[in-house]
């Protein structure tokens, strides 16, 4: 585009200052170039205006929109937990959990021909005698309750796994 071009195309868009809007209607009007080309550049501005404008059919914006509401339905809400923290949490616990077994085992004396434990504590604090709650019938009761319910968490867990990954 050569700079006649131009000039007048700043003048029919009006993205001029006053002053150029000036000197360049002087020049259509004293010069048969520029006004020649001011027609042309007129009817085909005029053209592009009663042009319209081409648009998807609602169709394309149907399947678009579609397509990412899919893509959104398709990623699980676990995904935004990050695995790291609960990492760190369970770490924690691991390792508080390990401090009291290993104070536990530390402070504890076992005699292997009974169940005495002698266990130091400071003075004011008094700890029934354990022999009789290991051979009593809650104990056993307490034991075989555990074992059910722990049967009943891992199938539980594994029909849930199995269920995740045939889905």
């Amino acid at each position: 585009m050569n700079t006649i071009e131009e000039k007048l195309w700043n003048y029919i868009d009006g993205a001029c200052t006053p002053a150029e809007q000036d000197a360049i209607a002087r020049l259509i009007e004293q010069d048969e170039a520029y006004s020649k080309k001011y027609q042309e550049l007129l009817q085909l501005n005029l053209e592009f205006t009663a042009m319209e404008l081409d648009e998807p059919s609602m169709a394309f914006t149907y399947n678009v929109m579609e397509t990412i509401r899919a893509e959104n339905a398709r990623q699980p809400l676990k995904a935004t937990i990050d695995k790291r923290i609960i990492i760190g949490i369970a770490i924690f616990f691991v390792f508080t959990i390990l401090a009291l077994l290993v104070f536990a085992f530390a402070n504890t004396h076992f005699q292997p021909a009974s169940f005495d434990v002698n266990i130091k504590l400071p003075a004011a604090i008094k700890l029934p005698n354990a022999a009789s709650i290991f051979t009593s019938p809650v104990f056993k009761w307490f034991i075989v309750f555990d074992v059910v319910l722990a049967l009943f968490l891992s199938d539980s867990y594994l029909r849930r796994k199995k269920t995740t990954k045939q889905a």
